[in-house]
């Protein structure tokens, strides 16, 4: 038996039906019972790149690696318009503490854009190599290669932006992004400096003789009693091999020329320092306080916060403890959480009150910081200040030995590595402790003295006690640290 013939339905019948689902609310059902969505790499990237300076790595990396799986498909061979989503997974894995993760993905990029040729907002620039310099397993001449790279990117885009600049053509825009360029390429020759001074320095031993001869216009007297302190008998000073501190030089002068910043001058005082002149030393770093100390605390031009970090310790070297003590007290303020900033400041109040500034102490704790062990070394000359009363110098053993005890503190909670800032730390504490004792413990209180009481004085002795009890508390508040 044949199939029964379907029902002929009218026109009038099937425009009703098409009026109705044009007014439904509700989404037909397909046959295929999936919407097929279009997803935009760019969207992808935004939010990755929001998720990424928000502080959520973690988010970031499924949606950056799904944005560079459409950008560049297995199947097909990589372009440069999977740049953007390589260079932005490079500093997610940085973020996420996979140094080896995003060396790999910038050297993808490095193949995809060799010379830097392709705009930055097409992903391409600069970036890729700078972080490579600083990422690369080998270190010394493969960065200072990697650094070359970058420079050569930068100094191209300054001549390009100087022409549009004296041209006329987006004048403002142009000066901007000059600035900028010059900052930065200021920084990698600065970095440069840096591989050279550690990498590839060389460093040869430098003789007293060589100390006093650099500093002949100082009173004999002084040279011999700070040279002697900082010069024992069982240690020896180092200076840059000529070939390190020759390309140190110029590498420093070209950066003074292009960007004289705040940090390039930081640069430049590290040099003069590892060269002994520690009189023009002391002129530069002061100038690079100058810089930026008297501005508001958001302003964009006080350096970052492990610039700073630096500084303080260039500071010390350079005998400079008040002024580096001011910069740690600032950093503790801004972030309370450094190990590092409450290490330093610990270890710089105990060389404000003398500690390890003798042949014993250097005897006994080396008298070098774990951090840089140069520090003692160079510390030649100190702030010009009046001698310290036994108050005065008993307060910075105090604050010494509270700023330490933060930083332990510190180290333990964020389980920190770094066990030589770690053993330093312990090792200035005991000295410390050594000295205080338990004369008077870090809340100012004597360990274990009870107070006697006669109980027949009690009511002519009550405003004395009273008085007593204000006065220790006010000294306890002067000893208080501005960031704690």
């Amino acid at each position: 038996m044949g199939k029964s013939r379907p029902s002929n339905r009218s026109k009038g019948d099937r425009r009703d039906k098409e009026r109705s689902i044009l007014n439904s609310t509700q989404v037909p059902r397909s046959k295929s019972r999936k919407l097929q969505v279009a997803v935009d790499p760019t969207a992808l990237l935004t939010q990755a790149t929001a998720f990424l300076q928000t502080g959520q790595p973690d988010a970031a990396l499924p949606i950056a690696q799904r944005a560079l799986a459409l950008l560049q498909p297995a199947s097909s061979t990589p372009t440069h318009l999977s740049l953007p989503a390589l260079n932005l997974l490079g500093e997610i894995f940085l973020e996420l503490g996979d140094p080896a993760s995003a060396a790999t993905t910038f050297l993808q990029a490095v193949s995809l854009d060799p010379d830097g040729h392709v705009p930055e907002n097409m992903g391409g620039g600069v970036e890729k190599f700078l972080w490579l310099a600083q990422l690369c397993e080998e270190g010394g001449e493969e960065s200072i290669r990697w650094f070359e790279k970058g420079t050569g990117v930068l100094e191209r885009d300054i001549a390009d932006l100087e022409a549009q600049t004296a041209t006329g053509t987006k004048k403002e825009e142009s000066q901007v992004l000059l600035e900028e360029k010059k900052r930065k390429l200021a920084a990698a020759l600065c970095g440069m400096v840096e591989v050279w001074m550690t990498d590839l320095s060389y460093v040869y031993p430098l003789s007293v003789i060589d100390i006093l001869s650099q500093l002949s216009s100082f009173p004999m007297f002084q040279l011999v009693e700070e040279v002697w302190k900082v010069f024992p008998a069982n240690k020896l000073a180092y200076r840059l091999s000529p070939a390190a501190e020759t390309a140190c030089t110029a590498l420093t002068a070209r950066a003074l020329a292009v960007s004289p910043t705040a940090s390039t001058l930081q640069t430049q005082a590290s040099l003069l320092l590892s060269q002994c002149d520690l009189l023009e030393a002391r002129s530069v770093l002061s100038q690079s306080l100058s810089l930026w100390q008297d501005l508001p605390p958001e302003h964009p031009d006080i350096p970052d916060f492990p610039t700073r970090i630096s500084l303080s310790r260039l500071l010390m070297e350079a005998g400079m403890e008040d002024h580096a003590m001011g910069v740690l007290e600032g950093l503790v303020a801004e972030e309370d959480g450094s190990v590092e900033a409450w290490y330093l400041g610990g270890w710089c109040a105990s060389l404000m009150a003398g500690l390890g500034r003798s042949s014993e102490d250097s005897e006994a704790g080396d008298g070098e910081d774990p951090m840089d062990e140069s520090i003692s070394a160079k510390a030649i000359m100190k702030d010009d200040e009046a001698p310290k009363s036994n108050d005065g110098r008993n307060a910075l053993l105090i604050t010494s030995r509270e700023w330490l005890k933060n930083s332990l503190r510190l180290y333990e909670v964020q389980d920190y590595e770094d066990d030589r800032l770690r053993d330093h730390a312990v090792e200035v504490v005991e000295q410390l402790d050594g000295i205080l004792g338990d004369a008077v413990d870090d809340e100012g209180v004597v360990d274990g003295e009870e107070w006697e009481e006669d109980s027949d004085d009690n009511d002519e002795d009550d405003g004395e006690d009273g008085n007593v009890e204000a006065q220790n508390s006010g000294q306890h508040d002067d000893l208080e640290m501005n960031g704690a």
